[in-house]
């Protein structure tokens, strides 16, 4: 499953003020961070919330645009740019039954881990699949 990427506007910080974070293709979509990797990871997980939001709400997912068309925003002259790369959490929100046979001992295994986590099977192999084809 492919990720989304984002561009992202960033405010720089000092050690007086957090780096700010704008997503300019979500409106409302903000983040900070007192290091620009906490900044980053803060927009990432602000971007993904936002888009489980608008389709929970059955709200259209804002179209995005360019680096090179939100550098030529003067709104934004000040600002740095970065890229973010976010689950793509519309695909994910798509659920398709499927039938998979498993040891026992493992199932046992998998329900008990998951359940420990607040997880359903279901989530808990979606993230372990997710996680083992990032590391590929």
């Amino acid at each position: 499953m492919k990720n989304l990427t984002f561009p992202i506007a960033i405010e720089p910080g000092s050690a007086d003020h957090a780096f700010g974070v704008i997503v300019p293709d979500i409106p409302g979509c903000y983040a900070a961070g007192d290091t620009l990797e906490e900044a980053y990871a803060n927009a990432k997980e602000a971007i993904e919330a936002h888009l489980d939001v608008l389709l929970d709400e059955g709200l259209p997912i804002p179209a995005r645009r360019t680096l090179q068309e939100h550098r030529r925003n003067p709104d934004y002259a000040d600002f740095t740019w970065g890229l973010v790369a976010t689950r793509n959490i519309p695909a994910l929100k798509k659920a398709v039954r499927i039938n998979i046979s498993l040891p026992e001992a493992l199932v046992q295994e998998i329900d008990a881990y998951a359940q420990a986590r607040g997880m359903s099977r279901s989530a808990f192999l979606a993230l372990a699949a997710e996680h083992e084809m990032a590391e590929a």
